[in-house]
């Protein structure tokens, strides 16, 4: 069988841009309908936009899985290997583009699956087309509790509903450090996920005692975040609590440093856990947040695909050379290796019609597995349907320009830095 080489295939609107490697065969089935000996894997996220910078991150990860599998022969079915072939649409962060790039996707090129979406906004808006044309799609970054909770038959999640993850920093500070800060000021953006991130904030603080002396919600990330901040501060508060992407909690700290705003801890999801955070230096000591992996706890995948946490880390600071992947783009990476292996367990030959699809999609409902990324399992109904609830949320905290475990309880490798000493004091 002839294989091809990686190709890399960019949707935009109305125009097909082909990158990297061009195909160098391609077989054909009886009755003149052209066959594949390569998959169709079509890529929906923020190239553009405000979202860019997150969709760069679902890219990375999604890129990652894309290229260990070709690196191996590519998928293994029946004693045959079947490359993968990345088609990539372009959202520019706006649902409505979104979900009439993943029709044209599966309409014109025909992709056998789909890996999803940066923003919980663009998946609920591409949800109903995968749901329409029933193409299974895993998201491996949404994470608004609203979208879970539709029941989409063909739309699943690697990460957790926000609702699950969000509030372990705020667990960590209730339980783990003394004295037990007091109050907490919220601020959110206007949008599914940051306003999801926002309400297990309030909830977990309520729940410990702890005084909402502030609950914000702002339209978006170009915010001036002056007038917050300086509300924030008069606010007397112990925590400053921040439901942003990594845009805004960049801007957020500067301003806090510049108008001298101390709070006693600094809360922040989702951003404080990437590299790119990090760049702030010494102002992005002492911030804390949640995540479902990372590099202190070592999961050994039973797959060959990145066979532990050290492995991917390693691959992807020789790919990209940044100095941490955050969870987000593990967990892309881990959608591929869902796909990958409900598609060997089937023996799911390319192009996949409906009813392998549907094959495909009931195998996902089924699956249980282990991975460098920890479990991946999605819930068989309620609340959280097709969400990942394989995994544990951790409390992040930036200690000495790393990442580190503080919690909850047990599941700390050091103690939590609290309370945050003064700018003047670092």
């Amino acid at each position: 069988m002839k294989k091809t080489g990686f190709i890399l295939t960019f949707v935009s609107i109305g125009v097909l841009v082909l990158l990297g490697f061009f195909m160098t065969g391609e077989a054909f089935a009886q009755g003149g309908k052209p066959g594949r000996d390569y998959f169709k894997v079509g890529v929906i996220t923020a190239l553009s936009g405000q979202n860019v910078w997150g969709g760069n991150v679902t890219r990375r990860g999604y890129e990652m899985w894309a290229d260990a599998v070709n690196r191996e022969g590519g998928i293994k079915i029946k004693g045959e290997k079947y490359r993968v072939h990345l088609i990539l649409a372009d959202d520019q962060t706006d649902p409505a583009v979104g979900a009439d790039a993943v029709a044209r996707m599966i309409q014109q090129e025909e992709v056998d699956f789909i890996l999803g979406p940066y923003a919980s906004s663009v998946t609920l808006a591409t949800a109903p087309i995968v749901e329409k044309y029933k193409v299974p799609m895993i998201t491996g970054s949404a994470e608004s509790p609203k979208i879970w909770k539709e029941g989409f038959k063909y739309t699943f999640g690697a990460i957790p509903s926000v609702d699950l993850i969000a509030g372990s920093a705020i667990l960590t500070l209730a339980k783990d450090v003394n004295p037990k800060p007091k109050s907490i000021f919220i601020l959110s953006l206007i949008d599914p996920f940051t306003e999801a991130t926002g309400a297990e904030y309030k909830r977990q603080a309520e729940a410990a005692g702890i005084a909402v002396v502030g609950d914000e919600k702002v339209p978006d990330n170009t915010t001036d975040w002056t007038p917050i901040i300086t509300k924030a501060k008069r606010s007397g508060t112990d925590i400053f609590a921040m439901a942003t992407h990594l845009e805004g909690a960049l801007g957020l700290m500067k301003t806090a440093k510049e108008l001298a705003f101390n709070p006693k801890a600094y809360v922040q999801h989702a951003g404080m856990g990437y590299a790119d955070f990090l760049g702030l230096g010494k102002d992005a000591e002492y911030v804390m947040g949640a995540t479902v992996w990372s590099r202190e706890i070592e999961y050994k995948g039973n797959l060959p695909l990145f066979k532990s946490s050290a492995s991917f880390f390693e691959q992807y600071q020789q790919r990209y050379n940044r100095a941490v992947p955050e969870y987000t783009e593990a967990a892309c990476a881990a959608t591929g290796i869902a796909f990958q292996t409900v598609i060997e367990q089937e023996g799911l030959i390319p192009p996949l019609d409906e009813k392998k699809r549907e094959a495909l999609r009931s195998g996902l409902e089924k699956l249980n597995v282990l991975t460098f990324y920890g479990p991946v399992k999605f819930a068989p109904a309620g609340d959280h349907f097709h969400a990942n609830i394989g995994l544990t949320s951790l409390t992040l905290q930036i200690q000495d320009g790393k990442h580190v475990l503080v919690g909850p309880g047990s599941l700390a490798r050091v103690p939590p830095r609290y309370p945050t000493p003064p700018w003047d004091k670092r």
